[in-house]
């Protein structure tokens, strides 16, 4: 089975920049989790973005990509038996031009 959990749009503090410390931006995540399917093994998506947006908030990351590391260990320490993670993190408006995005696949 996969599931997919596209656009979750959280503000949050993250970022290294002085005006990213002070106040919440958004951010968006799209996570993408291939798991074997069983009655006593299934992933409750819903719980899945409770930590997402628990972790988040509370951590308050200054990297995108400590963040895509603390997800994929809080994800896998719930869900391990996850057989595939991808995770999206996106700044929408960090630049005015473009959105900036980090990502990264993991393979368990």
């Amino acid at each position: 089975m996969t599931i997919h959990i596209d656009a979750l749009t959280l503000d949050v503090i993250i970022g290294l920049l002085d005006f990213e410390r002070d106040r919440p931006q958004t951010v968006i995540v799209d996570l993408t989790v291939d798991y074997a399917y069983s009655e006593d093994a299934f992933i409750d998506y819903g719980d899945m973005v409770i930590l997402l947006h628990n972790d988040l908030k509370s951590k308050r990351y200054i990297l995108l990509e400590d963040a895509l590391l603390g997800l994929k260990d809080i994800l896998y320490a719930a869900y391990p038996h996850m057989q595939t993670l991808s995770i999206k993190i996106s700044k929408p408006d960090i630049i005015a031009e473009c959105s900036v995005a980090l990502s990264e696949t993991w393979h368990f």
